[in-house]
């Protein structure tokens, strides 16, 4: 991700901090969902993004910009394509944790920032540069190397339609990134209310596929709430205060750490069983993440990179 223009001068250790904090509390994500076993998983996905919406609503300042207003196609992409991408990547979250095994679909679901570089590198460049195929290979393989063996053994299983939604959850993460790239949207600033208007589409969604439910313990609510606030409250607003910071570059980088912290947590506590593939199919993905990321070298002119300009 890129960083956008600001007046003000920003510490990099207050960008550092932000975008680690992120990442510590994505990487909680699967461990803290299998707290809350007890709640269907669109409900779920449904009371997270609300305690998210409403804990990011007095973090959220937003700034007086002079910018004209968003036009009426400009708002619907904001304020209804925005919160559907985000619906469908804590719904089919949730629901992925529900019929596959976490670890696997952790790591599956944290090959977004993977997609991102792909359509980011098309959208900029217009081609795709041997280093991120070559990178997005690798981290495709170690996803690869998890899914296989399930593959060859017992053919196509339940647990096929939790890797189907973990992938399905990382294009909706890949998409919203490049979402906020547009700098006119203002994503940042907007997030409580998009986040608001997620909770809606998920909470329909539930009624209609899941019905009506019990009231949960006050345990799996307390759970719900410190998902939504960190996950998908807290750890946005950070993540979108690093990437206006001048370090952006290399502060997204950061990001290629989620899927091993997230697989360390599940290990430690006991939730995902050691498994020689687990870790090593963590590092490949990592790596092909980094590998993607780099830079590529030019040689030659190459097409103008198309950027989002503010109308």
């Amino acid at each position: 991700m890129q960083p956008r223009p600001s007046r003000l001068a920003h510490s990099p250790r207050l960008g550092g901090g932000a975008a680690v904090l992120a990442v510590v509390l994505w990487a909680l994500v699967p461990l803290l969902a299998a707290d809350t076993q007890a709640l269907p998983p669109l409900r779920l996905a449904a009371l997270a993004l609300l305690a998210g919406a409403l804990g990011t609503l007095p973090m959220a300042h937003p700034r007086r910009h002079r910018d004209a207003p968003l036009s009426r196609v400009q708002g619907v992409l904001v304020y209804l394509g925005v919160p559907l991408l985000v619906a469908g990547a804590v719904g089919a979250c949730f629901a992925a944790f529900r019929l596959a095994p976490a670890g696997e679909a952790a790591l599956l679901l944290y090959t977004w920032p993977v997609l991102f570089l792909l359509a980011s590198r098309r959208l900029t460049l217009g081609r795709l540069p041997a280093g991120t195929v070559a990178g997005a290979g690798l981290a495709f393989g170690g996803a690869a190397l998890l899914v296989l063996p399930d593959a060859l053994a017992g053919g196509v299983s339940g647990a096929w339609g939790g890797y189907a939604l973990a992938l399905l959850g990382a294009l909706c993460w890949a998409l919203y990134s490049l979402a906020s790239q547009v700098a006119a949207w203002r994503l940042g600033e907007r997030l409580p209310h998009l986040l608001l208007v997620a909770s809606v589409m998920v909470g329909g969604l539930s009624l209609a596929l899941e019905g009506t439910h019990a009231l949960p313990s006050g345990d799996a609510l307390l759970a719900t709430a410190i998902l939504g606030l960190g996950p998908y409250g807290l750890a946005m607003l950070a993540w979108d205060r690093a990437m206006r910071d001048p370090l952006a570059h290399r502060l997204g980088n950061l990001a290629h750490a989620v899927p091993v912290l997230a697989t360390l947590f599940l290990v430690m506590a006991g939730v995902t069983t050691p498994d020689w593939r687990l870790p090593l199919a963590a590092l490949l993905v990592v790596a092909g993440s980094l590998t993607a990321s780099r830079e590529p070298a030019r040689h030659g002119p190459l097409r103008a990179p198309r950027r989002f300009r503010r109308r």
